[in-house]
């Protein structure tokens, strides 16, 4: 039903005086909540320029320094990381996932151990943004956790799912290697190659490829070079090692927030 004409000047003229009130009185614009609060209003006397009070301590905001959490235990498995071993900050281990000692997984990476294992042998490295998984098993019966030997190298942005990767291989950046698949020692899969399931890379071979295919064989210089390649990114994790904070530096960003806003530290 429309309103008439006189109810809509009625109601004009209250919301005249509203905003009339609501401009002369500033505080009423920084604290809104007033209308809608239970609480007694201050005596006038009180200068609208003196500071408010603190916020009560159920009105601080809780801050959580927690973050990323980087071991993230389920059920009864916890994810194991050797003394000497190095885990950037924001890797993200679950579940059954051991890594060795001198072994480095480095920033971005995500090892989720929930169906199966998943171990990173001696001196290996899981480089930045490696996803590694396990399946539960495999049709054909082969091994279904992910094994990682020692001094292997595993390249940035690749995926490994039920895969074992024997001592001192070299696996490119952006590689795939599906369920059951097999590198065999002094081997290596060029970078951005995908092996197909339950596929096997021989002895001392160069595969590439998608799918992944042999090249050549290697030679002795290049098979000698692949242990060196995984122990001198064990040298170079020593240096951010020592310099590795547990909880990051995330605090300092948190504290620098709070003194802007005023709140106690």
């Amino acid at each position: 039903m429309p309103f008439s004409p006189f109810l809509r000047l009625e109601m004009a003229a209250s919301l005249a005086r509203l905003s009339r009130r609501t401009l002369a009185c500033p505080r009423l614009l920084l604290s809104p909540r007033r209308f809608l609060s239970t609480e007694t209003a201050p005596s006038p006397d009180v200068s609208p320029s003196a500071a408010p009070p603190p916020p009560a301590a159920s009105d601080r905001v809780k801050w959580d320094y927690r973050g990323q959490r980087r071991i993230i235990p389920l059920g009864q498995w916890l994810p194991k990381i050797a003394v000497d071993a190095y885990v950037a900050p924001n890797v993200v281990l679950a579940g059954q996932v051991t890594v060795w000692d001198g072994a480095s997984v480095w920033n971005g990476s995500v090892l989720r151990g929930d169906l199966n294992k998943i171990s990173v042998g001696f001196c290996s490295n899981v480089q930045e943004r490696c996803v590694v998984h396990a399946a539960w098993n495999i049709p054909t019966g082969l091994p279904a956790e992910t094994s990682i030997e020692r001094y292997v190298t595993i390249g940035a942005y690749s995926l490994l799912r039920s895969c074992t990767i024997e001592p001192e291989c070299i696996i490119g950046q952006h590689s795939v290697l599906m369920e059951g698949s097999l590198v065999e020692t002094n081997s290596i899969l060029e970078a951005g190659s995908v092996l197909p399931p339950n596929r096997r890379i021989p002895t001392g071979e160069l595969w590439a490829g998608n799918p992944a295919r042999f090249v050549r064989k290697l030679t002795h210089e290049e098979i000698v070079e692949i242990p060196k390649l995984a122990v001198a990114v064990n040298d170079l994790m020593q240096s951010h090692f020592s310099e590795f904070l547990p909880y990051s530096t995330a605090y300092l960003e948190v504290e620098k927030l709070k003194k802007t806003l005023n709140i106690s530290l």
